[in-house]
């Protein structure tokens, strides 16, 4: 058996007093996908800087086609052929998706010649590639966390990566874009790529990867096919633990209608024409293809964006949230899908982040209170679960499950009627993610109403009390709590028989 692409022995890295990694092993083949789980905090992001030369092991080898790579830093590791699509896109945002092509790419002096067709020509080629039929000329900033994570994989295709390290590709697709990612890693494994795949997503590993290593607590603990393994079998590896009820059911019924919204829409979101109930108590939930307008309406009801035509009724009055803290005085709460630009601020302490949608509360007057500031972050940490170094630990240094109970107990704080969740569980791991479905269930039960936008069908089906799905900008289909996934798919492409109104 001819040597593998990669292969890493006896791995070690401590930051100050904690161990990240403790001796791991870990090779890669050529035409591989190599699947590597594990829990936030289990050391595969340091894994991952460490081959990509961002960190330095403190102790182990790295061996590179064979031959020993020794300690890499980011130029080694680009010339050797490793490439990383990260789950947050590392793309210059106010330049365009050929130029940010160009500057992975290109080589030569300042002086060159520069040929703008050229680009053009081979940006849309890559993008093809990867099933993304995006103008080259658009900013990268006016582009969809799908559409950069795209960008990012025509990046390495680009670059000829012989090992690509895929860091939750999909954490911000859709079905149907996850199909289509499916089928790039699989041409690159067919190409003699190596693939190094990280997700949270159990379903993908049984659909692509040849082989699983589970990282626990900075070790290995062990290396499987995956063709022997069961879904069961990868749980009880990567948390060491049964996790079991990963949708909690309801336990009562929904109460009246808190929010009614009549002919929503705001013409350059692309909504239009929205109608729908939300009940107390209930979880409604949104799906749809990327670009169907789920995240658009939950914009406009939060007033970040606000309706051009339509009418929202909360309890039974007539609202118009024309901003954020308009929304906020009324009742809504939002969530948004990126937590590391829009949910927490990282430098801020817990305290500070929790506290900031409802500082007119807590600091009457406009004088700081940090006393009591510091009992409503204790609070959250205990009716959340939030797993920190207390109160004034800097967000920045919490996994991403906590991050995102630290996004949702700034607003809890509010005291909210309406809950407008986006994506809650992206990119978080599995015991995390049953962690947050729990206490998303529990407000629920609490009497709140819930506005759950998922582009993970599995949760969206098992959360919902009912599963609205949007095409073209407006809620096209009504369909009951554990819908069959055919049936929100096809409602999601139009091929729905008829709305379930």
């Amino acid at each position: 058996m001819s040597a593998p692409l990669l292969e890493l022995r006896r791995l070690t890295k401590s930051f100050g007093g904690a161990r990240a990694l403790r001796g791991v092993d870990f090779d890669l083949r050529a035409g591989e996908v190599h699947a590597l789980l594990g829990e936030n905090g289990a050391g595969k992001s340091t894994l991952i800087r460490i081959v990509t030369g961002a960190h330095r092991p403190d102790g182990g080898t790295i061996t590179v086609d064979g031959r020993p790579a020794g300690p890499l830093d980011p130029r080694t590791a680009q010339r050797l052929g490793i490439a990383c699509i990260y789950q947050q896109p590392a793309l210059f945002p106010d330049l365009s998706i050929a130029e940010n092509l160009a500057l992975r790419l290109e080589t030569g002096g300042p002086l060159r010649r520069l040929d703008w067709p050229a680009r053009h020509r081979r940006a849309t080629t890559l993008l093809a590639r990867v099933g993304a039929p995006l103008d080259p000329r658009r900013e990268v900033r006016d582009l969809s966390m799908p559409e950069q994570q795209l960008v990012e994989i025509a990046c390495a295709l680009g670059a000829g990566a012989r090992i690509v390290i895929m860091d939750e590709p999909t954490a911000a697709l859709t079905q149907t874009e996850q199909t289509r990612l499916h089928g790039v890693v699989r041409e690159l494994r067919a190409q003699g790529t190596g693939v190094i795949y990280i997700t949270h997503r159990l379903e993908e590993i049984f659909a692509l990867a040849d082989r699983v290593t589970v990282l626990r607590d900075g070790e290995s603990v062990g290396t499987r096919p995956a063709a022997g393994l069961t879904e069961p079998e990868l749980i009880r590896l990567m948390v060491g633990r049964e996790v079991a009820q990963p949708y909690p059911p309801a336990e009562h019924p929904p109460g009246d209608a808190v929010l009614r919204v009549r002919g929503l829409g705001r013409r350059d979101a692309g909504v239009r024409d929205v109608s729908f109930d939300l009940h107390a108590g209930e979880i409604l939930g949104l799906a749809g293809l990327v670009g169907a307008g789920r995240t658009e309406l939950a914009r406009i009801l939060f007033g970040l964006t606000p309706a051009d035509a339509g009418t929202i009724e909360l309890r039974g009055r007539i609202v118009r949230p024309r901003s954020p803290r308009e929304a906020v005085q009324l009742g809504f709460a939002y969530v948004p899908e990126d937590r590391r630009r829009h949910g927490v601020i990282l430098d801020l302490p817990l305290a500070h982040n929790a506290s900031l949608a409802s500082h007119r509360r807590l600091f009457p007057g406009g004088w700081l209170r940090p006393a009591a500031e510091r009992r409503l972050a204790e609070d959250f940490i205990r009716d959340l679960g939030i797993r920190c170094g207390g109160p004034f630990a800097p967000a920045g240094s919490l996994s991403g499950g906590n991050q995102q109970k630290v996004a949702l107990a700034r607003w809890l704080a509010t005291g909210p009627q309406v809950l407008l969740l986006d994506e809650p569980t992206q990119g978080v791991d599995i015991g995390a993610k049953a962690e947050i479905h729990r206490l998303i269930r529990g407000l629920a039960g609490q009497g709140l109403a819930v506005l759950l936008i998922s582009s993970d069908l599995p949760e969206v089906i098992g959360m919902s009390d009912r599963i609205g799905v949007m095409r073209g900008g407006t809620l096209t289909t009504l369909l009951p709590g554990g819908a069959a996934p055919d049936a929100v798919m096809a409602a999601a492409l139009g091929r729905a028989t008829e709305a379930a109104r």
